[in-house]
């Protein structure tokens, strides 16, 4: 994976093939993290809070909504992607990559979520903690990249 500046705010993204597979079935993940895991205080009770809690609910989902279609829109259309010798290419805003790398960090915290929050390995690889292992390891490796090249880092390879 390379960026490379285009001017006005714009860089190329440019991924192998595989790249480009690993990230769309990444994004395709998303959101992963439960809509329940964000709560406003873990003591406490009553009304108020309650529809505070709400609240938050409610503009947690409508930005999940939001960063859907803009997952949809920004990597389903085939119009964006060009087709290199080596891969592909897409044209980002710097806006777009921090927008990208958050819906990567919801895979890859849904993800761990999902694991059981393991405070190490998981140990054993089965048929059900396979995926969410592969998409935990995946998103941190891609978003690892991408803080690399908007550092200006060499040699990003997810």
């Amino acid at each position: 994976m390379r960026l490379q500046p285009a001017g006005d705010n714009r860089s190329v993204l440019e991924l192998g093939p595989r790249e480009k597979e690993l990230l769309l079935a990444l994004l395709k993940r998303y959101p992963c993290v439960p809509p329940a895991h964000q709560r406003l205080s873990k003591a406490g009770a009553g009304a108020d809070l309650h529809s505070a809690q709400r609240l938050l609910d409610d503009a947690l989902a409508e930005q999940r909504a939001r960063n859907k279609r803009q997952v949809q829109a920004l990597f389903a259309d085939p119009g964006r992607w060009i087709a290199t010798e080596g891969g592909w290419k897409v044209s980002v805003t710097t806006g777009e990559i921090e927008w990208l790398l958050q819906v990567l960090n919801d895979v890859r915290v849904g993800s761990w979520l999902a694991l059981g929050s393991p405070e190490q390995r998981v140990k054993t690889l089965t048929e059900e903690n396979a995926p969410h292992l592969w998409a935990m390891e995946m998103s941190g490796s891609f978003e690892m990249a991408l803080l690399h090249l908007l550092e200006g880092r060499t040699n990003p390879d997810v």
